[in-house]
């Protein structure tokens, strides 16, 4: 667990140190399929997060799924 806490804070992701030992754990209890993120720049990532987010609490689009709140 605290291998995947230190790749959370490295990877910036905006969670207190308590969002990210939960989001940790949640992940080894139930890895999410394998997939891909891309990233062209820093506006595009904060829009493309914001409708994701969106998305995953609608909870009806295949591929999308909620880590946070599981």
């Amino acid at each position: 667990v605290d291998d995947l806490v230190a790749f959370l804070e490295e990877r910036n992701l905006p969670l207190d140190e308590i969002g990210r030992q939960l989001l940790a754990e949640q992940i080894l209890a139930r890895p999410p399929q394998q997939g891909y993120l891309t990233v062209s720049n820093a506006l595009q990532w904060r829009l493309q997060y914001r409708r994701v987010l969106t998305l995953a609490q609608q909870g009806d689009t295949q591929g999308i799924e909620n880590l946070v709140q599981g």
